[in-house]
């Protein structure tokens, strides 16, 4: 799966957001819409986090029992459908799959464990960041250096082969099952599962979520948005091209969050968060490699979800029985708590220790094992 920009001939108004001036663009915006929805209710940090929205989906369907952390988020599938609309509008919706969907699918579950370790993905990593939380800058740096291990193994020939051409029906699987899934957000039946306390609970309204997630799915397939890719461009070929997407979300959050006097420069008791660093350091260590691995980060695999690729679409599923394995095993971490002036901090138990270390050493047997050559 490639997430490598490709770069226009000429500048047209349909090539906008492939030039540097539509990347900076598009991180600008995508930035500015999570403030938005965390100001219209989405929680502290959180306005867009990928892999917690992906949790609180598990919890909703039932795949996972945690009672705060279950909402149907509008957001995933709007930013799949965003993403499908506009492969349709511009010819870029292809039917394609086939390339180690099981790894894949590992990789996906392993990499929701990472983040849930972290409390975050590298979109809520950058916006905890941008917030003030320092704790963030522990996280960011262990993402950093996954994708830097993924890159060594990429240099030396790592590859999960070729995606084949598949028939348009296998493309629409993954729009289709988010269409479900966004008329049963609007339709509420009973089987869904919905938070009353805790993150789940707190959630901007219904149609600015389907209307910020349509707008972020357009933006980022039109501009091949990926915060795992840019690292990985910049490691590789020192190509700032995508980081610049990436430090434009930055700094159009952080000066929101400092003109509001949001901006908290702390590392105790930040919003769902924790400050053992070790682990805040490991858990992304753990994401960002298996983001390497699978070529691309959580936004990236549901954006490419609604171009055709079913190999995202398997990343995805397999992100979303990773945050169902996480809360049923207790392999998540819990967030500082500050009560009566006492800081009591959180992080992982044993046994999200344990699966992280598991993690680390299946996603390295992968890079090994699907390498062509050893330099």
């Amino acid at each position: 799966m490639d997430t490598k920009q490709q770069q226009p001939s000429k500048q047209t108004p349909f090539r906008f957001f492939a030039t540097r001036t539509g990347i900076i663009t598009a991180g600008a915006l995508i930035g500015l819409i999570a403030c938005f929805l965390a100001l219209a209710g989405n929680p502290v940090n959180m306005g867009i986090c990928v892999a917690c929205f992906i949790r609180d989906i598990a919890g909703s369907l039932g795949l996972h029992r945690a009672a705060p952390v279950q909402y149907l988020r509008p957001e995933i599938p709007a930013f799949v459908l965003g993403s499908f609309l506009a492969a349709l509008t511009f010819g870029e919706f292809k039917a394609r799959g086939g390339s180690s969907p099981v790894i894949r699918f590992v990789l996906g579950a392993f990499a929701m464990i990472g983040a849930l370790v972290f409390l975050g993905c590298p979109w809520r990593a950058i916006l905890r960041l941008a917030g003030g939380d320092l704790n963030a800058i522990a996280g960011i740096a262990g993402l950093a250096a996954g994708i830097g291990i993924g890159v060594l193994f990429l240099k030396n020939g790592y590859s999960l082969g070729r995606s084949h051409a598949f028939k348009k029906p296998v493309g629409l699987a993954a729009p289709v099952i988010m269409a479900g899934l966004l008329v049963a957000a609007i339709a509420k039946p009973a089987f869904l599962f919905t938070s009353t306390q805790g993150p789940g609970s707190m959630r901007a309204a219904l149609l600015i979520s389907i209307g910020a997630g349509l707008v972020i799915g357009w933006v980022a397939q039109r501009s091949r948005y990926c915060t795992m890719g840019a690292f990985r461009d910049l490691f590789l070929m020192r190509d700032w091209h995508l980081m610049s997407g990436v430090m434009a979300f930055f700094a159009v959050v952080l000066v929101f969050n400092i003109f509001r006097g949001a901006f908290t420069g702390a590392f105790a008791a930040q919003s769902i968060a924790h400050s053992q660093h070790l682990w805040n350091v490991l858990g992304m260590v753990l994401a960002g490699l298996a983001f390497a691995l699978g070529g691309g980060c959580p936004g990236r695999q549901v954006f490419l979800s609604g171009e055709g690729d079913s190999d995202a679409f398997i990343f995805f599923a397999g992100m979303l029985t990773g945050a169902a394995l996480a809360h049923n095993f207790g392999l998540t971490s819990t967030s500082d708590a500050l009560k009566e002036g006492i800081l009591t901090v959180g992080g992982p138990a044993t046994n999200g220790m344990i699966a992280v270390g598991i993690g680390l050493v299946i996603c390295l047997i992968i890079g090994f094992s699907m390498r062509e050559r050893w330099k």
